[in-house]
């Protein structure tokens, strides 16, 4: 257990900080009143979709990189690692491209109407994200290979330094040099008038967001990817590392493409459910995007505690150590499930008072009534969620990428879907039959899950088996590097 939570927390608070963009972003844009929240959260559902399938790619390379450390096969570690930065940047580039052209299309889809300040402000929003795709990618890819060696720290403060930049520099972004709250908090009036008056810049509102969040970002992988070069995170990578291989490619799509699918589900099925919701109307989309950050900054312990499941399962099935590798899976359940219920009455108890701290302005009351009732309901299903994660964590890292997915497309595009809009439509029961139909998700979800689960089968690993582990590693206590060889599940 105490080896799971040394290589998880490190996880889970970077991904604690990578949700801080958001809520930044939701906070500050918030000020804009109820037509620019209204704009993240339609165009949060097409990003976070996008950035969802690029990340399964980064998955297959923290796979590869810890079952080979596991095993014992540390020449392949580079390779992997360098091709793997390789083929997600293509990626992002073609997915920058194509998401810029088709940001209109996609709004449309989700509800989004041209002509209304929320489609303006959203456009700009999501096509500005899509320029930036690459520097976004980058970080994650980083982030993985590392956590694939078994390093989550680095990771960690580069990301504290990514989204402290971020905080700092939102409000003037966003805001300018004009009525900027900022200033009035610490009576620095006369100050933002001579900056205005210098230089006339009244933010980009929320585009402003977006321009901020790939500022940090960028940096921050810009730095990522030097630290690889030099060496001194483990993981040294040399010029032909960064060649693609048509066997190492096939490797990364083998696993990564159903990972990618598995991932984006969850992100497609928001995408689905924000446009259920606009059926409602943009202020019931508003309350929705609130409560949908709320809750993926709650049900951050379980994706970090999943993660670091993914590295420990891919290590000890490298090793050859099976049984340590289901212990661990149950231990972070129940660990899972025992933190839920806390954070399940703590969301339940104040969900008022979270809402209204990130929307003032027109329309901020009936917007804090819905999120508030999307959390209530929502967080009576928090445990069943942590726990699915859990699982799908053991499931990729054994590379069983293909049953994790398979589960991700029955609860998120099947059930979820189909729930939300029986209770909603057929039964007249608006956003709220949406979030009710949210919630029974997650608890059917992990009954299926869990019963496969428990059947055994997915403990076979995936890549070719090398020399034996490293005497000198505790498969599961202290990560190393890994080989390339993958067989299908």
């Amino acid at each position: 257990m105490w080896p799971l939570i040394v290589l998880s927390v490190p996880i889970v608070l970077t991904n604690l900080l990578m949700v801080g963009y958001n809520l930044a972003d939701t906070f500050w844009v918030g000020r804009l009143g109820q037509a620019g929240v209204s704009a993240l959260s339609f165009s949060w559902a097409i990003i976070f979709l996008v950035i969802s399938f690029g990340i399964g790619f980064n998955v297959a390379g923290t796979v590869l990189v810890a079952q080979n450390k596991g095993a014992g096969n540390l020449d392949g570690i580079s390779r992997v690692a360098g091709q793997t930065v390789t083929f997600v940047f293509l990626l992002s580039m073609l997915i920058g491209i194509v998401g810029f052209f088709l940001t209109p299309s996609m709004l449309r889809f989700i509800g989004a109407e041209p002509g209304t300040l929320e489609y303006d402000y959203a456009l700009a929003y999501t096509r500005t994200e899509f320029v930036g795709m690459p520097f976004i990618f980058a970080f994650f890819v980083f982030q993985s290979l590392l956590q694939g060696w078994g390093d989550t720290r680095t990771p960690l403060y580069l990301m504290t330094f990514s989204v402290v930049l971020n905080v700092a520099i939102d409000p003037f972004f966003i805001l300018g040099f004009q009525d900027n709250v900022i200033f009035a908090w610490f009576g620095l009036e006369a100050l933002e008038a001579r900056l205005f008056a210098l230089t006339g810049f009244d933010g980009w509102a929320v585009q402003g967001a977006a321009f901020a969040t790939i500022l940090s970002r960028g940096l921050a992988a810009g730095i990522g990817i030097w630290l690889l070069l030099s060496g001194s995170v483990g993981i040294q990578l040399t010029r032909s590392d960064f060649r693609l291989r048509m066997e190492t490619v096939k490797q990364l799509v083998t696993i990564g493409a159903p990972a990618s699918i598995e991932i984006s589900t969850k992100a497609f099925s928001v995408t689905i459910l924000t446009a259920l919701v606009a059926l409602a109307g943009p202020t019931a989309v508003a309350g929705y995007g609130i409560g949908t950050r709320v809750t993926s900054m709650v049900v951050l312990p379980a994706l970090g505690l999943a993660r670091g499941v993914e590295t420990l399962v891919g290590q000890n099935l490298g090793a050859r150590q099976v049984d340590r590798a289901k212990r661990g899976v149950y231990a972070a359940a129940g660990l899972v499930a025992g933190c839920f219920l806390l954070f399940s009455v703590f969301v339940y108890a104040l969900a008022d008072p979270i809402v209204g701290v990130f929307i003032t302005g027109s329309g901020a009351t009936e917007v804090t009534a819905i999120g508030a009732e999307y959390l209530r309901i929502i967080s009576l299903s928090f445990v069943f969620l942590g726990a699915f994660y859990i699982v799908q964590g053991a499931f990729r890292g054994s590379g069983s990428t293909r049953i994790a997915m398979g589960f991700a497309i029955i609860g998120f595009i099947v059930l979820r879907p189909l729930l939300a809009y029986g209770l909603a439509e057929p039964l007249g029961m608006g956003a709220t039959g949406v979030f009710i139909g949210d919630a029974l998700t997650n608890v059917l979800i992990v009954v299926l899950a869990g019963a496969y689960l428990l059947r055994g089968t997915w403990t076979d690993n995936v890549i070719e088996e090398g020399p034996g582990p490293d005497p000198e590693i505790d498969a599961g206590d202290h990560p190393t590097p890994v080989s390339d060889g993958v067989e299908d599940d």
